[in-house]
């Protein structure tokens, strides 16, 4: 569970990033997260994993309430969450196989609970064979799967993806869309960033549309462009 009540964030050169967002997204839910270059939808989405903090208003994620978190207990926050970036963030110097089991070491798991883990999820995005090549031997696409792999090894209840498909091309951002329907069928709640109007319009979901800072569409099952908007 997300919920945002009344959330500002203000940069010092007064950029005002987000202004006096309320919103609630419920566990399971599949949520876009849309409008033009510099609305605050980056700002919106990184304020859910602490990357930014709000000047003002409250952000819970699960249990979290994290405008007045200690940074000692962001840890244990990101444990909960799945981060999926545009640009994959790989280790090269790491195979596939050691860049999850990298994720899941780091929270001290066990070694046999790693391999069972990272076995299970480079199944699940079709990359099993793959396992020990390393980053620059995968296509972008390919890459793109390990990072959602990676992201969901431990089982967090929440994806957050900022622009997965951002460098890939149509075919290969459905292979990357048919993955996250999977990971949201089976219950894990996904916020999705993104420019792409072809996905949103071809996989429906929530649509919430920032500009300028505030939310000016919350909608069901809703297109990239507002339907009104073209009457």
């Amino acid at each position: 569970m997300i919920e945002y009540k009344d959330v500002v964030k203000e940069y010092p050169n007064g950029v005002v990033a987000t202004n006096h967002i309320s919103l609630r997204i419920d566990q399971g839910e599949f949520v876009y997260v849309i409008g033009p270059s510099g609305a605050g939808k980056s700002t919106f989405v990184k304020m859910m994993y602490h990357q930014e903090v709000p000047t003002s208003g409250q952000i819970k994620v699960n249990e979290y309430e994290l405008e007045s978190m200690k940074n000692s207990e962001v840890p244990y926050l990101r444990r909960e969450l799945g981060i999926v970036f545009q640009d994959f963030k790989l280790l090269p110097r790491l195979t596939i196989f050691e860049n999850i089991a990298y994720a899941l070491q780091v929270i001290e798991k066990e070694p046999a609970e790693v391999q069972k883990r990272v076995t299970k999820v480079l199944d699940l995005v079709g990359l099993a064979d793959k396992a020990d090549n390393f980053p620059n031997e995968l296509s972008g696409g390919e890459q793109q799967r390990i990072a959602i792999a990676r992201a969901i090894a431990n089982k967090p209840s929440i994806l957050i993806a900022d622009e997965p498909t951002g460098n890939l091309d149509p075919e290969t951002s459905e292979g990357i869309m048919d993955i996250l329907e999977k990971i949201n069928k089976d219950g894990t709640t996904i916020v999705m960033a993104t420019h792409n109007s072809l996905l949103v319009d071809e996989y429906k979901h929530r649509v919430i549309e920032i500009e300028d800072g505030k939310i000016v569409r919350d909608q069901e099952g809703g297109q990239y462009l507002n339907e009104s908007s073209n009457d």
